[in-house]
Formats: C-alpha cells, structure tokens, sequence
C-alpha cells in the first residue's frame, strides 16, 4: 500500500509526541498574541502560553466551541492580517452567519498535503483521473480534494455537482479513474448509468472517496457493487482545515487522522471530561500547523471513538470510527449541515411569536428530501388558501436561501407533532 507521507504518517508515539507539543505550543503561542478570543480565554484561566510544557496541559484549556466562532464572525478569529490571507472559506453554517476561515500561502500547502495523505490512502496515484463532483464554492470540499489529487500528480476533472449523465460522458470519454462526490450521489451516478443502459463495468472508474454526508455501510456496499469501485470514506471539517482531517486507507477499519497536525480527544459531551480509547464520545480537535486559523479544543458535536491499535497497511496515526451521530441537533441533508436554530430563528422572525416546528428528513431512491412542517396558530392561519400557500411559499424560499437545500414546506393541526417535554421533536430522520 502507497504511503504519502511515510515519515510523518508511520512514525513512531515517541516521536509524533514530540512533534504534536512543538506544534502545541507553537499553536497557544500564536492564538494567545493575535486572537483577542483565546488571550481572554487564557487570562480568565490564570494561564500564559509558557504555562504549556506537555500535552497532558492541553486539557487545562477552554473548549473552543461554534458560538465562539459565530461571536466573532467574520475574521475575529483570524491570527494573521488578511493581507495575509491568500484563501477564505467558509462552513454550511448553524445560522444566517456561517463559520468564516482563512488560509495563508503555508497552510494551503498543508492543507494539500494532508488531503494527499488521505487520497493515496484510498488507492489515488499520479496516474489517476480525478473527477470531482462537488460544489466549487465557498464551502471548502471540492477545493481540498482538488488540491490533494493535483498534489499527488493526479489528473483533476473539476466536474463540479449534478447534470449527471453529463458527468455520465465525462466518465467514458476522459476515461475517470476516481470518482469524488457525496455518497447519495454516486448512488444516483449508478442508477443513472443503468437507465442509460450502460455497463458500469465499462467504465475506467476503480475508485470513489466520498465525504460531506455519512458513509454507511449498506450505502458502500450499494456503491461498491453498482459501480465496481473501491469505496472508501473521509473526513474533514471547515472550522479545522476542510478534507484532509482524516481517511481511511485500504484496510477500511478506521479513518487515520494526522495527528501530527491534529491532536484528537474524546470527551464526555455534557460533562466535558475525558474518555478513553474506544469508548464513544464528542471529538475535540486542536489544530497544530495552521497559521491564520488556529482552533484549540474545538468541540465538532460528532460522536466517534479512537482506535490506537496497530493498522495492517503500516500507518502509526490513530484510527477514528465512523461518526455515530451528533452531540447537539444537526442534519445533514446533501452534503449540508441544517440545524434547528436556523429554522427557529427564521421563523421567529417571520411569524413574530414561537412556533412549534418540526425538520422531517427522507429519501426517494437516492434522493435526500427536506420538509419543514409547522403547527397552524392564529398568526399562520388565513381563510383564502391562496394566501396561505404565498405565505407558505415566502417560508420556505427564505429558508432555502439561508441553509441551501431545496425543501418543502407543510402547515400542519396544532398540537399534533410529537412532543418531547413539551416541544415539538425538532428532527425527524427517517432515511
């Protein structure tokens, strides 16, 4: 099995210790002069940077948690000058104000490093053509991607997402080795193949590294078998770096995080406390090589557990299992992170008054829906249907604008959504 990195990705505990306090400290140190943030932070603790001479002391620190990014939207937790900043992304976002973050010349060489790491885990080499269909926009997916296959010498085909039997062609007459989407859209890339009549066997596809939404088992095993590739998943987030935080290799037991650039925790998610190796909890991240964008103690709300046992293809760096869900509310719908504030909230300030509201999330075929429904009072209600569905129609187009997913959405009786302590069940998952 190829190895990108092999120093850094195979090297010994000892070792990787020594380079995750260097890059600790170096961390504290630059949070602690240029983000206002983290030196109240530490100044509130009794804490100075110099305080900091093992990792055991990372966890004397604040978690670092989204309200904190969305307090200091946008550049409040930039530790260089934007003059500096040669890149600037941004997360799916919890609210109207989405998570901003910015990358220097350095970290978008890192950032193209570790997504390399990932993608030659999968089986991607120079000889490889990478076809990528996910959005070429603020959001930092396809660019990460794009970055690590054109580090590794690959061929990119910037495909972008949908008109599917167009990305279809692009398969057979540039001959795609790799395929990078979501999962429910390799899903509809195969359905769409056979309604075309095509053998996807015919095609030069081999491999497919799929992220932004779950990757589950029967989903794989589905991808796997329609389309004839290797499957494999990854994992990243905006708020840290974007792709390129961790993936699986061959062996597909786990996903491989650089720690040499992430130090990982698991905690407990209402007490905050630590837990140990292969007991499921809340990850924490804290970045260790980014210059414009340092996270310490990032509270992600996915649910994982580690693995430090040895990996048969020869990686060293810790293995973290497949998210099994979320510490706080959240759904992801085509790639996209919706919460229930932002539905509340808009609502809130459309309606004038709390309402009862409910996220209902299915699939039809591959396809992810979205409906919102809302329980009737007297400030929704109006005797002319005709009025009631412009209303209605006003709702779900502002919503649509503020998460970017296409929805529905359903006035329903009072009092007939479930109730749990006496709300309406914010999300329904029934895919």
């Amino acid at each position: 099995m190829a190895i990108w990195d092999e120093r850094h990705e195979c090297m010994s505990r000892e070792d990787l210790k020594q380079i995750q306090l260097e890059g600790l400290q170096a961390t504290i140190n630059r949070a602690y002069k240029n983000v206002a943030h983290y030196r109240k932070k530490f100044k509130e603790l009794g804490i100075v940077p110099e305080d900091i001479r093992a990792l055991a002391e990372l966890r004397s620190l604040s978690f670092t948690t989204i309200d904190d990014l969305n307090a200091n939207y946008p550049y409040g937790m930039f530790a260089v000058p934007l003059r500096e900043v040669v890149r600037i992304h941004t997360s799916s976002g919890v609210s109207a104000r989405p998570v901003v973050v910015g990358y220097t010349k350095n970290d978008i060489r890192t950032w193209s490093n570790l997504v390399a790491r990932v993608m030659t885990s999968a089986g991607v080499n120079h000889d490889d053509k990478v076809q990528i269909a996910l959005s070429y926009n603020l959001l930092t997916g396809a660019f990460g991607l794009h970055y690590g296959a054109e580090t590794i010498g690959a061929s990119v085909i910037p495909a972008g997402p949908g008109r599917t039997e167009k990305q279809i062609i692009i398969m057979q007459d540039y001959k795609t080795t790799v395929l990078v989407s979501t999962p429910n859209y390799a899903i509809t890339v195969a359905e769409r193949i056979e309604q075309m009549g095509i053998d996807a066997r015919s095609l030069s596809l081999r491999l497919g590294l799929f992220g932004a939404e779950p990757l589950t088992d029967k989903m794989r095993a589905e991808i796997e078998s329609r389309l004839g590739i290797s499957a494999t998943d990854n994992y990243g987030l905006s708020a840290i770096i974007g792709p390129g935080v961790a993936g699986e290799c061959a062996c597909k037991c786990g996903m491989h995080i650089s720690e040499d650039a992430f130090i990982p925790e698991i905690i407990d998610p209402v007490t905050g406390s630590p837990l140990p190796a292969g007991v499921v909890g809340e990850l924490v991240l804290t970045t260790l090589s980014k210059e414009a964008h340092p996270i310490i103690r990032y509270r992600t709300g996915d649910m994982t557990s580690l693995d430090y046992a040895p990996c048969a293809c020869g990686r060293t760096m810790v293995r973290m299992k497949k998210i099994v869900g979320r510490s706080d509310d959240m759904i992801i719908i085509k790639g996209i992170n919706v919460y229930p504030v932002q539905v509340g909230a808009l609502l809130l300030d459309i309606i004038g008054s709390e309402v009862q509201y409910q996220i209902v999330a299915d699939r039809k075929g591959s396809t992810d829906l979205l409906e919102i429904k809302i329980e009737a009072t007297e400030n929704i209600f109006f005797d002319k249907m005709t009025k009631q569905k412009a209303f209605l129609e006003m709702i779900m187009k502002k919503l649509e604008s503020i998460i970017g997913v296409s929805l529905t959405v359903k006035l329903v009786a009072p009092n007939t959504l479930p109730r749990k302590n006496g709300k309406a069940v914010k999300i329904i998952d029934l895919r």
